[in-house]
């Protein structure tokens, strides 16, 4: 069994404190008191993050039980960095709102900084999965 420092357990606790307070901040507000009906997307996106955050709450408290939820996170906005922002940026076609989602993505940056890459590996590569039947 990997041990995991208190101090890597305070670092997911952190990550997860920074996407609480963040979502709660942009998007729990929207969410209880949205004057007009959303767009079918923009309603998936804002209730996707709602339930995301809502569920970091939990990683405050099991932090390493709530992992897969972290790692979610750095790689949708990994790919959304890779396949759509930097192209348009390398291409000089960045509009204003690409550039706020750009920026609002470059915070996942810190995240591999917090995750204990080696409790992943034995956890998640290493160990056998569940059996099918």
């Amino acid at each position: 069994m990997i041990e995991v420092s208190l101090f890597r357990l305070y670092s997911l606790r952190a990550l997860y404190l920074l996407v609480v307070v963040g979502l709660g901040i942009t998007v729990w507000p929207g969410v209880i008191h949205h004057e007009q009906p959303w767009e079918l997307k923009e309603g998936v996106v804002q209730c996707m993050l709602a339930a995301f955050s809502a569920l970091s709450v939990l990683g405050l408290r099991y932090p390493l039980q709530m992992l897969p939820l972290l790692l979610w996170e750095m790689l949708w906005k990994s790919i959304w960095l890779i396949v759509i922002a930097l192209p348009l940026w390398s291409t000089g076609q960045m509009d204003e709102s690409t550039w706020a989602t750009a920026s609002a993505c470059l915070i996942v940056l810190i995240f591999p900084f917090g995750i204990p890459w080696r409790f992943v590996f034995a956890h998640y590569i290493k160990k056998h999965g569940d059996r099918f039947h």
